[in-house]
């Protein structure tokens, strides 16, 4: 499923008019049209704000994945926004590795604040 038919989908699935849909997005109506109709694609930026609207990730929208809500709760995100999980004392420290690779400190970040989210439920 493309990203058009992916964002189409959900603001059908809330009964939500492109009018409205586009004024919380703040963008033009039209430009919501295009990307609907996959004639666009929308920039990182425009992704997320349909992302944070739509309450699913950035992977659901591009298809990546098929599981559209494994986002995290404001609070949450808020948190591990705040984490300094970069520091090279605290990487060497663990070394994690998945299928014989070890994971990048982007994806140690993830992970992380993964089970730190999924322990708070």
């Amino acid at each position: 499923m493309s990203i058009g038919n992916r964002l189409a989908a959900l603001r059908e699935e809330r009964k939500w008019t492109q009018m409205q849909t586009s004024t919380a997005l703040g963008i033009s109506r039209a430009a919501l049209s295009h990307y609907e109709k996959n004639r666009r694609e929308p920039d990182s930026e425009t992704l997320s704000k349909f992302a944070d609207l739509f309450q699913v990730t950035v992977d659901y929208l591009v298809g990546r994945t098929f599981i559209p809500q494994q986002t995290l709760a404001n609070d949450v995100r808020q948190f591990v926004d705040q984490l300094e999980l970069s520091d090279e004392e605290l990487l060497a420290k663990y070394h994690l590795t998945i299928d014989g690779r070890a994971l990048t400190a982007e994806e140690t970040k993830w992970f992380i604040s993964l089970i730190r989210a999924e322990r708070l439920h």
